[in-house]
C-alpha cells in the first residue's frame, strides 16, 4: 500500500449518521483509509434534500441540493454509507435541475463521481477483501434504493462473503421492504408495520445474530422492532463490520 495515497474521497455522512449513529461514519473512514484512500470531510455539509424532495417540496430540496453541490465541486470521489442519500445525487439531483444548463450540468457532474460505500470499494477501488473478521451467522438485508435505483445487487454481500470467520445465511425475500421508506412509514404507518412484522419473521427464520445492511435508516427500523419482540439480533452497517480487524475478532 503506497505511504502517498492517489485516491482521493469526501465523505458524505448522511443526516442519521450523523445525528444517530456517528460510528457507522469513523468505520467508513477506518476502512477507506486501510485501502489506501486519502478521506476528507466538508464539515459544513448538511442534509442532501430527500426528505423535501420526496415530500414535493422541490423548491426546498434545490436550496439544500445547490449547498452540497458547491461543499463536494472539486471532489474527486464521493463516498456515502447510505443506497439512499447516494441514489439522490445520481439519479435526482440531474433531475430536479434539468432545465437549467448550468447546475444540471453540476448535478450531473457529482452524480459521476458519486458512489454507494460497497459500490465504491468493489466496483471502483477493485476491492472485494477488505482483511475483516467477525465471529457470528449475518444474514443481509438490502435497502430499496441501493437495489434498485444504485443497482447494487452483489456488491455488499460479496464483501461479506469474504470476511474471515463470518457464518452467511440469505435472507428469505431479502428484495422486499423493510417498510421505513423515510417519510412512508409516517404517512402509511399500518403499512409499513406490517411489512416491518415481515421482515423481522424473516430474519427469525435465518437463526443469524446479526443484520447487516448500507442504509442507518433500515437497520434504524428493523432495529427497533428486534428490541421490541425481544429478539436477540444486533444490526450493523456494512461499514462497521468490515471494520471488524483479524487482530481483533467481533463477537456477534
Amino acid at each position: 500500500m503506497s505511504d502517498q495515497p492517489t485516491t482521493k474521497a469526501s465523505l458524505f455522512v448522511t443526516c442519521l449518521v450523523d445525528q444517530l449513529f456517528p460510528q457507522v461514519g469513523e468505520a467508513v473512514v477506518n476502512v477507506l483509509r486501510r485501502q489506501g484512500v486519502a478521506v476528507d470531510f466538508p464539515a459544513s455539509q448538511t442534509c442532501c434534500g430527500q426528505p423535501l424532495f420526496n415530500s414535493g417540496f422541490r423548491r426546498d430540496a434545490a436550496k439544500l441540493a445547490k449547498r452540497v453541490l458547491k461543499q463536494f465541486e472539486h471532489s474527486q470521489y464521493v463516498v456515502v454509507p447510505s443506497g439512499s442519500c447516494a441514489a439522490m445525487f445520481k439519479i435526482f439531483y440531474p433531475d430536479l435541475f434539468q432545465g437549467d444548463a448550468k447546475l444540471e450540468t453540476q448535478a450531473k457532474a457529482l452524480a459521476a463521481k458519486t458512489h454507494e460505500f460497497s459500490q465504491f470499494l468493489v466496483n471502483v477501488l477493485k476491492v472485494t477483501n477488505v482483511d475483516a473478521a467477525f465471529d457470528g451467522k449475518v444474514t443481509y438485508h438490502p435497502s430499496c434504493h441501493l437495489l434498485r435505483e444504485l443497482g447494487a445487487a452483489t456488491e455488499p454481500e460479496t464483501l461479506l462473503r469474504a470476511v474471515q470467520g463470518l457464518d452467511y445465511t440469505p435472507l428469505p425475500d431479502a428484495k422486499v421492504c423493510c417498510g421505513f421508506g423515510g417519510t412512508f412509514s409516517v404517512k402509511h404507518a399500518g403499512i409499513s408495520e406490517g411489512m416491518l412484522n415481515d421482515k423481522i419473521q424473516n430474519i427469525a427464520k435465518t437463526a443469524a445474530t446479526t443484520l447487516v445492511a448500507c442504509d442507518s435508516s433500515c437497520l434504524m427500523h428493523i432495529g427497533g422492532a428486534l428490541t421490541r419482540r425481544g429478539l436477540n439480533v444486533k444490526t450493523r452497517h456494512l461499514a462497521e463490520l468490515l471494520n471488524s480487524g483479524p487482530s481483533s475478532v467481533s463477537q456477534a
